[in-house]
């Protein structure tokens, strides 16, 4: 394997460019996924943002997208016949990622090592690395009380107003060696169209890990999550809110301030390069594009500076 393009990435966004990212660059693509999402539930540890990754790269996704393709839902059925409460509905096969995944946890497998072995039976020939061993979990305080993430999303269906988000465990875990490894010798590293505040935030808010983006030599580049000024799906605009952020290019630069090098998006912005392009991935053709341009905009960029002491 030459150099990889490392994409950093969180939800539907980023795993729509990185299997655009897939059919460019091949088994160069690694992928940075959020685990701040994690949750572990009937048994299962299930980790949303790598599994969507996975199941992306694998042409495996439903058309809903998310879960497998296919997938049928008779444990979730099971569960609700014999009374339980089914806030967090998975798929059989889903679920059996999670119980996989929840085994080799249990016998002292990294959780690096755990998703590589997924990977690996979904056939990818990229990789998808969690961006963190030790548990990093999201909460949010909205609604005058503590949410963790995903009943957040699911409970409170992702409503603001946010009063305020916290990366609980991030400041004593860390990027895993394999992380730190490929954003040391990464020739391009992408900051995917996610949520800049709950997707890209915990990847960030690990200790050391915004110090090896700054000293790799490969441009850094984020892609927009928002499609002429506007977020289509999800909560992106009550969090950039809640961080202070206005809802706009503007926006996402400063979510990234000091980090990157170069925005692509659909209207411009100040302080850094943009490439204005479509950033709409709707179909394969449109995810392809999208990543071609952003590689080939990260290339030609310039590194900034070192910074001073």
């Amino acid at each position: 394997m030459s150099a990889p393009v490392v994409v950093l990435a969180g939800g539907t966004g980023g795993a729509k460019l990185a299997r655009g990212m897939l059919d460019v660059v091949g088994e160069d693509l690694v992928v940075v996924a959020n685990t701040g999402d994690d949750v572990e539930i009937y048994g299962a540890y299930v980790s949303p943002d790598p599994d969507l990754v996975t199941f992306w790269l694998a042409d495996r996704i439903d058309a809903r997208g998310w879960g497998l393709e296919g997938d049928t839902f008779m444990v979730m059925d099971g569960l609700r016949d014999l009374g339980a409460e089914v806030w967090f509905n998975l798929g059989d096969r889903d679920l059996a990622v999670g119980l996989e995944r929840a085994r080799a946890l249990n016998a002292g497998v990294r959780l690096t090592d755990a998703q590589a072995t997924i990977s690996q039976a979904f056939g990818l020939r990229a990789r998808v690395l969690p961006m963190s061993d030790q548990p990093v979990r999201t909460r949010i305080l909205a609604h005058g009380r503590t949410w963790p993430f995903q009943e957040f999303m699911i409970k409170a269906r992702g409503a603001g107003p946010i009063d305020d988000y916290d990366f609980r465990g991030a400041r004593v875990a860390g990027p895993t060696p394999e992380v730190l490894a490929a954003v040391a010798t990464a020739r391009t590293i992408v900051i995917g169209p996610s949520n800049p505040i709950i997707s890209i935030g915990p990847i960030l808010a690990l200790p050391g890990l915004r110090e090896a983006l700054l000293e790799s030599q490969a441009p850094v580049v984020a892609v927009s999550p928002l499609v002429h000024g506007a977020v289509l799906k999800g909560p992106t605009a009550a969090f950039m809110q809640a961080a202070g952020l206005s809802v706009d290019t503007d926006g996402v630069v400063a979510a990234y301030a000091g980090l990157i090098d170069g925005l692509v998006a659909d209207e411009r912005a100040e302080s850094v390069p943009v490439f204005e392009t479509q950033v709409l991935m709707d179909d394969t053709g449109a995810r392809r594009r999208l990543a071609e341009q952003t590689l080939e905009f990260a290339l030609g960029l310039r590194r900034r500076a070192e910074p001073t002491e």
